[in-house]
Order: structure tokens, then C-alpha cells, then sequence
């Protein structure tokens, strides 16, 4: 039986690795517990992983006495009708009649959201004489620490940010990291040779070479200075970082362009390389004065099925170029690029919409990227153009669960030279349009979300039409009440709608005023977008992000409406992790998943994917050796966010206590994890606002104790 544990536990790591073929790597979480105080109560909600979906059940502790049970077909939330403001709880999720190790213990939020205070940047003032100050724009999220919790990157803007048709001087972008708890990891200073506004930076956050920690890549260039506050090297090394390349328009059309990859848990410069396509000649990208050639979009992708690839792209109203890189951990490899001026790709030229989507659309295992209204291959080939031209809002999922394979429904700019066409819902896979709404203008917003019960599928409206079924037939000549976002949120099949700072049911109306706590404030203009919403905490349904109105504050809300859909976390989806990965690109737009999520949907379909940890190939030897000879090991060491992972093997059914004790010797924390059957400890521990400093981490056992040291940075 010893032998038999040990093998199971390497064959666990093994995976943990990323060693089983055919399956995606993603994030390995933790259960996102959050507690709220509600009139019946308290509500808690956890997060299921793709791994568990149909075999976890979960144990729900207050204080340390079990209250609950939620059966393997149960949804992941209950109401503890006992519950205070004062009550604690953790939740064991059980497996094969196991009991696996227990969530961080959560306190009760008094309402259902929370704050996390942020570090405005300086204002300033521009060349010709105007002060400008910074508001939180765009965020995206990835465990940037490797401790299974969401950290959330905040791009900064001036309040002189531009369009790119825009002239004037725009102050410098700031990229921020923050935990959940507020503490600010970094921040990232563009320069003054990076101009603000929605079409400059597109940042991705996510895991690219699989150590279970985040990366950050972004468009820089001289000026530009890292989480440390260095200055780039690699291919900007030698630049002259006090060249202003801006010209008397703002605009910044000469100069070194660069793209860098950060790390995650700092911030500091991984690798610099050339921003590839270079802008050349301003003029060839469609206008001389600096408005198309700096329109860049950019997306995660699993090009090869398994791992992910990053792709930054330039230019979408007439030369349309994407490239492709894969990270190792130590280097940018370019996979391919795609140019619609190359020859035989001339029709994918002006094709491009404000955002793009990313999908497997022809179930090859390998993602597509829907660039507007054409399609590139996973291999960097072109897939098709439908030559119906640029727009706005597009959106890619199983919208007709009757239909095989993944529809689009895109709006369109060009209505007057496209032969009439203002948004089109189409085959994902060849291009074809299925239905068709007729404009001669422009169709600024299209929205596709299921928020009808009454009708099976996906519903979709666009500017100046009614409410569309997903077979084009009208069920309304009124629309929903936004044609911006969708959120899961009230507990039913169906999608809420999101405009600004409110959220409604298509069937019951009003749902929240977000307005009306904290001050939030949405953001992006008159795109009035969330700063994210997202599936970060809890169960399934998302969480809107938005900020408070003097900008000291992000607002996280999450819903505290019961559901009884089993759902595991969206992010486990391989579509919809994606479109986090890309929602802050350009024109926001809200994600989808992989399957048919609605009003007579079957059970969703168990994710392929592999979960990766912070542990690297070597560490999960050591992880290996650690449990056959007992030892103690904890991670990340050293430690900047507030929880740690602790292992070691047990060797009988055992009390286990785990105290920390000070560079003086003094105990400034001790806690009870409870009694483990012999095996394996495997527990996150959370040290609160532990202050920094070394520290050593005592494991206690009825057959004595081990310790390790512990540095908090």
C-alpha cells in the first residue's frame, strides 16, 4: 500500500507537470472562497476545478466544525443560516471518499463585494502645458505568484488619453500588480514613447511557459522602465532613454518600438526583442498622420493544442499583421507571422474588427484567431475572408446548439460598400454567413448572449435591430438593455446584461445598481466597460470589477444569489480563459465559452487540461523526495503574497499544528490544521499580513516537529 501511495503520488505530479499529451495546460487555483452576510445568513461560494467536476464533493467547515455536505452533483455555494460576521470557514473538498486538504480559512465579508485600494500614480503635465491625472482603466488577472489566487494588473490612464484619430499629448501608461488583499507588487512605466489610449498597449497576463507563474508582455519602448525601476535591456540595451519621439501632434511616429515579457511576481524585464512588424512607412498603413499605424491588437492561443502561445498584431483597417512567439522561461521563439501583404493574402486586408476572438473552430485541437471578418490558422495560414470589412464588437461560441461546430455574430462598419450588410451571425469554421442584418451604416455594438429562456440558444441584437433567436428570427423589436457586456450572475442558464454600473435580467428586470455602493464607476468612455469582469472568485458565475469614483479603489462584486447549476470555474473552460486573456484589448467585449451554455444546455462537457503549479520539473523531484523521506517543504519561498503551500509526509494518523515563530525566537502565529491519516499534508497556509522579515515555519506532530525557513518580502 506505502509503494502504491508513492507511485500515485509521482503519477500526480507527473501530470502536475504537464507530461500527459493532449491536454491543455492551465492555472492551478485554489478554491476561491469567499463568505457573505445575507439576511438568511451567511453565503459561501467555492470554486470547483475542470479536474473535479464530476467526482468532488465538499465538506463546509465554520469555525472549524464540519456544517455541511454538497454531493458530487451539488452546485458549489450554500447558505450557512447559522452564520455571523464573526464565523470563519474553509471548505475539504472529497475525492474517492478522501478528504483532501483544506481551503484557506475565509472571513465574512458584510457585503458582496470588497475593495482593494490602489496606488494612484502622480499627475503631471504635458509639453504644451496641460495637467493630466490617471483614473484605473482595463485589468486582467493570473496567479503572478504561483499561490492559486487571481493577482489583478491595472493599466493606468491619463486623463488626456487619446484615440488614435486624436491629436494632442497623452501623459505616460502605468501597468500595476496587486493581490486581492491591496498589497501593490509592481508597477511598469511605459514611458512618454508609449502613447495612452485603448488601440496602444494591449497586455496579456497569463502562464506562458507553465511554471505556475504569470507573465506579463506588453508593446514598449525607449523610456520604458520594469517592476524594478531599470530600464529595459536585451534589444534596447544602448538606447537613450531621455529621447522624446513624440511630435508636435502627440503622436509618436519615429523611434525603436520593442516588445517585452515581465515577470510575474516582480515585474523585472525577462527578454526585450524588436516589435515586430516595425511601423516602416506611416503612410502605408492607410493615413500619414499616425491613426492606423498604431492600431494593435493581441491574444493568447494554444497553437500547438497544449501549451500557450502569445500573438501581437498590428493594423486592421488595411494591412492586417499577427506573429506568433512561444516563452521557455528564458527566451521568445518566433512560431510564425501573418501578413495580409504577402502575396495571396490580399483579401484579408481591412478585415480586421476592435477586438478579436480566439477558438478551435475547425476541432483540430489546435486554436484559430478570428481577426474580424477573417480567420487565421493555427499554423499562421490564412483560414478564409468573408471580404465583408471591418467593425466593432464580434463575439465566437456555440450560439446554435443545433448547428455543429461555432458561429460568429460580428458587426459591420462598411455597410455602404459591402453590398448592405451591418451584422452578420456566420459558420465560425468556413466563413459562410448563415443570417444577415441589413445596414447602409455604420453598426457600432453587436451582443450575443442567451437571455430568453423561452427560446433554446444564444440570442443576438445589434445597433438599430430588435432581440434576434440564434436561427435569425425576431423575437422582439426591442433589444435587452445593453449591447456592451454579458454576465453569469443570477443564478439561471441565462446571461445578464452589463451597461456602466448596471445589470439586468432580460426576463425580470433590474438585478443590481452598482452605482449605489462604494461610488463604482465604470470605465472607457461612453464604452462604459467594466474594468474586468471575470470568474476570479467563488463559483461559476462572474465577477464585474469596476472603480470607485475618486480612484483609490477597485470594487470587486460577486454575486450572493444561490444557484443549483454544478458549474466548475469558467477559467477552466479553454475558450473562455482566453477571452479573459484578450477582454482588455482595444474595444472590451465579453467572453464565451467553448459549449453551449443556456436554457436547455446539457451537462457541460469535463475540460482536458492539465493543472500546473508553481513547481518547475526540478522541484517536483525534490517534491518526490520530500515526500518518500518525510521532509518539509514550503512554497513560494521567498514569499510576497499572503499564502504559503506546505507539504511533508505523515507516517501515522496525527494531530498537526503548524506554528511560526520570528527571528527572535518569538511564536507570532500558530493554528490547527486538524488530524491527517497517514499519507501526504498538503496545505495552504495563510499568513495574513505576516510583516516582512525570516521567519521560521514549524510543522508539530504527535512524533515531534520539522521546521523550514521562511523569507516575507
Amino acid at each position: 500500500m506505502k509503494n502504491f501511495t508513492k507511485l500515485f503520488m509521482i503519477g500526480c505530479l507527473l501530470l502536475a507537470a504537464g507530461i500527459v499529451n493532449g491536454q491543455r495546460q492551465m492555472e492551478k487555483l485554489d478554491r476561491g472562497l469567499v463568505a457573505m452576510k445575507v439576511s438568511s445568513g451567511v453565503f459561501l461560494s467555492w470554486r470547483i476545478l475542470g479536474t473535479e467536476f464530476t467526482t468532488a464533493s465538499y465538506n463546509v467547515y465554520r469555525s472549524g466544525t464540519k456544517i455541511a455536505t454538497i454531493s458530487s452533483t451539488g452546485a458549489s455555494n450554500y447558505t450557512d443560516a447559522s452564520g455571523t460576521t464573526s464565523s470563519t470557514y474553509y471548505i475539504r473538498a472529497v475525492i474517492g471518499g478522501t478528504e483532501q486538504a483544506a481551503s484557506a480559512t475565509t472571513s465574512v465579508w458584510s457585503d458582496f463585494y470588497k475593495t482593494v485600494a490602489l496606488s494612484i500614480p502622480a499627475g503631471g503635465t504635458t509639453p504644451d502645458g496641460v495637467a493630466y491625472t490617471y483614473s484605473p482603466s482595463d485589468c486582467s488577472v493570473g496567479d503572478l505568484n504561483g499561490d492559486g489566487q487571481y493577482e489583478i494588473v491595472v493599466k493606468w490612464d491619463p486623463s488626456n488619453s487619446k484615440d488614435n484619430s486624436q491629436s494632442g499629448y497623452t501623459g505616460d501608461v502605468f501597468l500595476d500588480a496587486y493581490t486581492l488583499s491591496g498589497t501593490r507588487l509592481w508597477r511598469i512605466d511605459l514611458g512618454k514613447n508609449i502613447r495612452a489610449g485603448a488601440h496602444y498597449t494591449q497586455f496579456l497576463v497569463y502562464d506562458f511557459d507553465g511554471d505556475g507563474k504569470a507573465e506579463v508582455v506588453c508593446k514598449t519602448a525607449p523610456g520604458t522602465k520594469d517592476g524594478t525601476g531599470a530600464y529595459l535591456t536585451g534589444a534596447a540595451a544602448g538606447t537613450n532613454n531621455a529621447t522624446d519621439y513624440r511630435n508636435s501632434s502627440g503622436y509618436i511616429l519615429t523611434g525603436p518600438e520593442y516588445l517585452t515579457i515581465f515577470s510575474g511576481p516582480t515585474g523585472k524585464e525577462l527578454q526585450t526583442i524588436n516589435y515586430e512588424v516595425a511601423r516602416g512607412t506611416v503612410s502605408s498603413w492607410g493615413d500619414s498622420y499616425g491613426n492606423r499605424v498604431d492600431r494593435f491588437l493581441a491574444c493568447v492561443a494554444y497553437l500547438d493544442g497544449k501549451t500557450p502561445s502569445l500573438v501581437m498584431c498590428r493594423g486592421y483597417y488595411t494591412r492586417c499583421y499577427l506573429v506568433a512567439y512561444k516563452w521557455n522561461g528564458s527566451s521568445l521563439t518566433k512560431q510564425w507571422a501573418f501578413d495580409s501583404n504577402t502575396s495571396g493574402n490580399s483579401g484579408y486586408a481591412g478585415q480586421g474588427c476592435h477586438s478579436l476572438n480566439v477558438a478551435d473552430v475547425d476541432g483540430d485541437g489546435y486554436d484559430e484567431i478570428i481577426y474580424g471578418a477573417c480567420c487565421i490558422d493555427h499554423n499562421g495560414a490564412g483560414k478564409y475572408t468573408t471580404g465583408l470589412g471591418h467593425g466593432d464588437a464580434l463575439h465566437t461560441g456555440v450560439f446554435d446548439p443545433s448547428r455543429s461546430g461555432y458561429q460568429v455574430w460580428q458587426a459591420h462598419e462598411d455597410g455602404a460598400t459591402n453590398g448592405g450588410i451591418g451584422a452578420t451571425f456566420r459558420d465560425a469554421n468556413t466563413g459562410s454567413v448563415i443570417w444577415k442584418f441589413a445596414a447602409t451604416g455604420d453598426v457600432g455594438r453587436a451582443m450575443a448572449a442567451d437571455v430568453d429562456p423561452n427560446h433554446k440558444g444564444v440570442e443576438c441584437w445589434a445597433a438599430g435591430t430588435g432581440l434576434y433567436s440564434c436561427t435569425g428570427s425576431t423575437i422582439s423589436s426591442t433589444q435587452p438593455s445593453s449591447d456592451c457586456f454579458g454576465v453569469w450572475w443570477d443564478g439561471t442558464d441565462q446571461r445578464a446584461t452589463l451597461s456602466g454600473t448596471t445589470m439586468d435580467s432580460y426576463v425580470s428586470g433590474r438585478l443590481v445598481t452598482f452605482y449605489n455602493y462604494a461610488t463604482a464607476t465604470a470605465c472607457n468612455g461612453t464604452k462604459a466597460t467594466p474594468n474586468l469582469s471575470a470568474d476570479i472568485l467563488g463559483d461559476w458565475r462572474e465577477e464585474v470589477i469596476l472603480h470607485s469614483s475618486d480612484n483609490s479603489k477597485l470594487i470587486i462584486f460577486t454575486t450572493n444569489v444561490p444557484t443549483t447549476r454544478r458549474m466548475y470555474t469558467l477559467m477552466h473552460d479553454k475558450m473562455y480563459r482566453l477571452g479573459i486573456a484578450w477582454q482588455n484589448v482595444a474595444y472590451n467585449q465579453p467572453p464565451d465559452l467553448s459549449f453551449y451554455f443556456g436554457g436547455g444546455m446539457g451537462t457541460p462537457p469535463t475540460p482536458n487540461i492539465t493543472l500546473k503549479s508553481a513547481l518547475d520539473d526540478s522541484e517536483i523531484a525534490e517534491e518526490i523526495a520530500s515526500v518518500e523521506n518525510s521532509k518539509l517543504k514550503i512554497y513560494p519561498n521567498p514569499l510576497e503574497g499572503a499564502k504559503i503551500r506546505v507539504t511533508i509526509g505523515l507516517a501515522a494518523k496525527t494531530q498537526v499544528k503548524v506554528v511560526v515563530v520570528n527571528i527572535v525566537g518569538a511564536t507570532v502565529m500558530q493554528k490547527n490544521l486538524g488530524i491527517f491519516e497517514t499519507g501526504v499534508l498538503d496545505e495552504q497556509i495563510d499568513l495574513g499580513k505576516l510583516p516582512k522579515g525570516t521567519y521560521v515555519i514549524k510543522i508539530v506532530t504527535n512524533s515531534g516537529e520539522q521546521s523550514a525557513k521562511l523569507i516575507r518580502i
